[in-house]
C-alpha cells in the first residue's frame, strides 16, 4: 500500500516554523554575501538552508500514514509439493528438490517464517494427490503419486472461503497432474506466490511419454503402438524398448539410440492380439548399459502399461438380396474366416406375384368355390402371393420365418445390413423407416451394393433408405444413361489412402501394384454426386478416364452407411486364387469397419474423471432392452480386476453401481486405484424380475507415475501463469526475506489504519546534522569565519 505525508502541527505553530526558517535564510545569505559573496558560498549556502529546512520539518510534526495487514487477522497458506517428483536431484544441484525445499522451509535457518507469522495467521499444507494439514515440513516423505496443485487451490479456496484469505506461498516444480484444473476461472483464488523448486532437470534419464493406441480393421497390423522417447545425459546411447504380455512373454522388442535431449524419438509396434476383447501389454524402456555410477533419476517412467480392445463378438450381419447371385457366395466364404463376424442371408427367389382372379356372380370378389365359406370380401382376401425368400445360416427355425423383421426386437439384434441388388418397393415403409432408425438410434450399419435394383434404379430416391446413404440418387438415372457402364477400373482415393481399413498391402508401391492387378469391372450404378460430410474411399474411372463415386462412407446418427456402387466385385475373386485371398479380405475388413462401433444392449464404459489426480475412474453402464429403449430399475454388478499390478497382487473387487438421476438407463460407479495396473472390468445387468439382461466388459490402466515424471524439467511457464491470473508474483528462495517484510503493506482481505511520526525517524536528525556540518566544515577549508 502507497504511504502518505500528513502534518498534525495548527496553522500557527506552521507559520511559526516557516517564518523562522524565512529569517535563517535570509541571515544565512547576508553572512555569506559580506564574507565572500554568494557565487562563491553557494554550496554552504546550500547545505545550511537543507539543515535548517529539515529541523523545521519536524517542527511541524510530519507522519507517515497509510494501511497495513491487520496481525493474526488474515489467513495466509503454506504450500509444500510432496510428490514423487520432488524426490529427484537435478544435474546443477548436489541435493534433490526435496531437501532443497526443506531448507527453505526450515524456521531455524530462515527469518521469513517468523516474519509471515508476526502478521499472519500462518496454515501449513502438503499436497500430492490429496492435501493436508503438516505441522512440520521436515516429515514431508515425497512419495506422493500425483500432484494435484489444481484441485489443491480450489480445495483451499473452498476451506477458507467466506474468511479472509491473504494469499498461497506455494513450493513446487509446477509439474501438475491435473493441469487441466490450472486452467479454469481462478478469480476467486487469492494471489499465489510461486517458489520454483529444482534446475534444469536430472543429469542423466530415459523416459517413455505419450503413448497411442490405434486400432482398425486392418488384418495385418490391427494394432499399432507408438511411443515417444527424451533422454537427459545419454543421448546416443543404445536402448532396448521390450513389449510383453499380461504374462510377461515377450511379443516384440526393438533397439534404437536415445534421441539428443529436449528432442523426441519415436517407436512403433504393430501388434496382432490372439484372442478376442481385450489384451493387456507392457511396454519398457531401458538403457542397455546402466552402471551403478550412472544410474537413470527414476525408473518410474521407464514402464508404460497399454490396454486393447478388439471387440466382443460375433458381430451379426443380415444380408438381403433382391436374387440369388455371386456376391453372397464369396461374401460368406469370407465371414467365415473370421469368428467375429456371423452373416445371415435372406435371399428373395421368386417375386411377389397377382393371385388368379376367380370371378363368379356380378359383383363377386372371392373364389366361388369357397362360397357361404367365411368372409370372401377383397378386404378379406389377399390379392398377391407372398415372395418365396429363403434363409441362410439362421440361429433357428423361428428367425427370419416371416420375411424381412417388421419390428425394433427383430431388427435390432442385428449389428449391420447389407442390401443386395434388391429395390425400395420390398421394404414395407413402417420397414423401411425402421431400418432408418436402426442407423441413426440403434449404431448399426448399412451397406448397399450395386446391381439392376440398387440405388436409383432401385427407387430408392426420396425414401427413408436412400436418404441415409451417403450419395445423392436424384437425378443418378439421367447420368447412368448419359454414360457407358464399362469397363471400369477401381482406384483408391485420396481418403481411401488414409484409411487402413481400405488397403490390403503395408507399402504404397504394393498397394499400387495390386489395383493395377484387379480385374475391370462391368455393372456399376451412377450417381449423382457425393454428400456433404461423406468420404469417398473408391472411385471408379472408365476408358475415357472420367471417375465416379465407387465406395463411399459416411457417419448417420449415431451408425454408418456405406453405398459399394459396383455390382461385379465377384469378377475379383473369380481372377486367380491369390486374387480371390485379397477379395475376400477386402470384404472382411470393410465389415469390421462397419461393426467396429456397433453398441450391444449393455455397454460400459470407462473414463477418467476430469482433473482428478487420483487417477479415479468413472464407469458407465448403460442398458437397453429389444426395442433399444432404456431400461430402469435394474441392478448392475461391477466387477474389477487387477491384471497387471505393480507391487501388488492381483486382486477383484466388486461395485454395485448405482442408477443416474439425470440419463435413463444409465448407472454409474467410481473406482480409485491405490496402484499403477492395468484394469478389467465385467458388469452384469439383472431387470427387476431377477433375469438378465446383459453382460459387457471395458479395461483401462492407471500409470500415475507416467503422468507425475512427464517432464522432469519445473514448469515455470505454468507457474508464471498461474501468478499472473491471481496477482501474485514467483519468487525465489533469496527473495523471501525481503518479501515476508513487504507483504504486510499489501492489500489484504482485513486492513487496519498506520501512522509513523516522520521527526522519530533517525535518519531525519542525522541528515540535519550532516548538513549543518557539511557547511561548517566547507566554510573552514574555504577560509569563511
Amino acid at each position: 500500500m502507497t504511504a502518505t505525508l500528513t502534518f498534525t502541527s495548527t496553522g500557527p505553530w506552521m507559520l511559526a516554523a516557516a517564518g523562522g526558517l524565512a529569517l535563517c535564510a535570509l541571515l544565512s545569505l547576508y553572512g555569506y554575501a559580506r564574507n565572500g559573496g554568494l557565487r562563491r558560498g553557494w554550496p554552504g549556502v546550500v547545505l545550511k538552508l537543507a539543515g535548517l529546512a529539515l529541523l523545521c520539518l519536524c517542527a511541524m510534526e510530519p507522519q507517515w500514514t497509510g494501511q497495513r495487514a491487520r496481525p493474526g487477522a488474515n489467513v495466509f497458506a503454506i504450500l509444500a509439493d510432496n510428490s514423487q517428483s520432488m524426490g529427484l536431484t537435478d544435474a546443477d544441484a548436489k541435493e534433490s528438490r526435496g531437501s532443497h525445499m526443506r531448507t527453505a522451509l526450515d524456521p531455524s535457518r530462515s527469518q521469513w517464517p517468523a516474519t509471515l507469522s508476526d502478521s499472519f495467521d500462518v496454515r501449513r499444507y502438503g499436497f500430492d494427490a490429496r492435501l493436508h494439514s503438516v505441522e512440520d515440513f521436515g516429515t514431508l516423505a515425497f512419495d506422493g503419486r500425483a500432484s494435484a496443485l489444481g484441485s489443491t487451490l480450489k480445495t483451499l479456496e473452498g476451506r477458507f472461503r467466506g474468511r479472509p484469505f491473504a494469499g498461497v506461498l506455494l513450493f513446487t516444480d509446477g509439474n501438475a497432474t491435473d493441469l487441466a484444473n490450472l486452467s479454469g476461472d481462478l478469480a476467486s483464488l487469492p494471489p499465489v506466490y510461486p517458489v520454483v523448486v529444482g534446475g534444469s532437470g536430472p543429469a542423466r534419464d530415459l523416459a517413455l511419454g505419450k503413448v497411442s493406441v490405434a486400432q482398425s480393421a486392418f488384418e495385418d497390423a490391427p494394432v499399432t503402438v507408438d511411443a515417444a522417447l527424451t533422454s537427459f545425459g545419454c543421448a546416443g546411447e543404445p536402448v532396448i524398448v521390450r513389449l510383453t504380455d499380461r504374462v510377461g512373454k515377450l511379443v516384440e522388442v526393438q533397439r534404437l539410440n536415445a534421441p539428443p535431449q529436449g528432442q523426441s524419438g519415436g517407436v512403433r509396434f504393430q501388434v496382432k492380439p490372439e484372442g478376442q476383447g481385450l489384451s493387456f501389454y507392457r511396454l519398457e524402456a531401458r538403457l542397455e548399459k546402466e552402471s551403478a555410477d550412472s544410474k537413470e533419476a527414476t525408473p518410474a517412467n521407464n514402464t508404460r502399461l497399454i490396454v486393447t480392445d478388439r471387440g466382443q463378438g460375433p458381430y451379426r450381419i443380415l444380408y438381403v438380396s433382391g436374387r440369388p447371385n455371386w456376391e453372397y457366395k464369396f461374401l460368406q466364404r469370407a465371414v467365415m474366416a473370421d469368428p467375429q463376424l456371423q452373416m445371415t442371408g435372406l435371399m428373395r427367389v421368386a417375386r411377389r406375384e397377382p393371385k388368379f382372379d376367380f370371378r363368379g356372380r356380378a359383383g363377386e370378389t372371392g373364389n366361388p368355390l369357397f362360397r357361404g365359406f367365411g368372409d370372401q370380401s377383397r378386404e378379406a382376401t389377399g390379392s398377391y402371393d407372398q415372395p418365396v425368400l429363403v434363409r441362410l445360416n439362421t440361429l433357428n427355425d423361428v428367425e427370419l420365418q416371416a420375411g424381412f423383421p417388421a419390428t425394433a426386437e427383430d431388427l435390432y439384434k442385428w449389428h449391420a445390413l447389407i442390401i443386395d441388388d434388391l429395390e425400395a418397393a420390398f421394404f414395407t415403409a413402417a420397414q423401411a423407416a425402421l431400418l432408418q432408425k436402426f442407423v441413426s438410434e440403434r449404431g448399426g450399419g448399412v451397406l448397399m451394393l450395386g446391381g439392376m435394383e440398387s440405388f436409383a434404379e432401385g427407387a430408392y430416391a426420396r425414401t427413408p433408405i436412400g436418404d441415409m446413404l451417403p450419395v445423392y440418387l436424384t437425378g443418378a438415372t439421367e447420368a447412368a444413361a448419359a454414360k457407358a457402364p464399362g469397363p471400369l477400373r477401381y482406384e483408391l482415393d485420396r481418403e481411401g489412402w488414409l484409411q487402413p481399413w481400405a488397403r490390403l498391402r503395408s507399402s504404397e508401391d504394393g498397394e499400387k501394384q495390386r489395383l493395377a492387378a484387379m480385374p475391370a469391372f462391368e455393372v456399376m450404378n451412377r450417381v449423382r454426386d457425393v454428400k456433404p460430410g461423406a468420404s469417398t474411399i473408391a472411385t471408379a474411372q472408365d476408358e475415357q478416364g472420367q471417375s465416379a463415386p465407387a465406395l463411399v462412407v459416411q457417419r448417420f446418427g449415431l451408425g454408418r452407411t456405406a453405398a459399394l456402387t459396383i455390382g461385379d466385385v465377384w469378377r475379383w475373386g473369380m481372377k486367380s486364387p491369390e486374387a480371390r485371398t485379397d477379395m475376400e479380405r477386402a470384404w472382411r475388413q470393410l465389415l469390421r469397419w462397419m461393426v467396429s462401433d456397433v453398441p450391444g444392449r449393455v455397454s460400459l464404459t470407462a473414463e477418467p474423471v476430469p482433473g482428478d489426480a487420483t487417477s479415479a475412474v468413472k464407469l458407465q453402464v448403460r442398458v437397453r432392452d429389444a426395442k433399444w429403449q432404456p431400461v430402469d430399475n435394474t441392478t448392475v454388478t461391477i466387477e474389477i480386476e487387477s491384471v497387471i499390478a505393480d507391487g501388488t497382487p492381483p486382486a477383484t473387487l466388486k461395485l454395485t453401481a448405482q442408477p443416474s438421476s439425470g440419463e435413463a438407463g444409465l448407472s454409474e460407479a467410481t473406482f480409485v486405484p491405490r496402484s499403477a495396473a492395468a484394469f478389467r472390468a465385467r458388469a452384469v445387468a439383472m431387470n427387476a424380475t431377477g433375469s438378465e439382461e446383459g453382460r459387457a466388459e471395458a479395461g483401462w490402466t492407471s500409470d500415475p507415475a507416467a503422468t507425475e515424471f512427464a517432464s522432469l524439467v519445473p514448469n515455470r511457464t505454468s507457474l508464471d501463469e498461474l501468478a499472473r491470473r491471481t496477482g501474485g508474483r514467483v519468487l525465489t528462495v533469496d527473495e523471501l526475506d525481503d518479501w515476508a517484510r513487504s507483504l504486510p503493506s499489501e492489500k489484504a482481505p482485513v486492513m487496519e489504519p498506520t501512522s509513523q511520526p516522520l521527526w522519530h525517524t533517525p535518519w531525519i536528525f542525522i541528515l540535519a546534522i550532516a548538513c549543518l556540518c557539511g557547511e561548517w566544515a566547507w566554510r573552514r577549508t574555504h577560509g569563511m569565519p
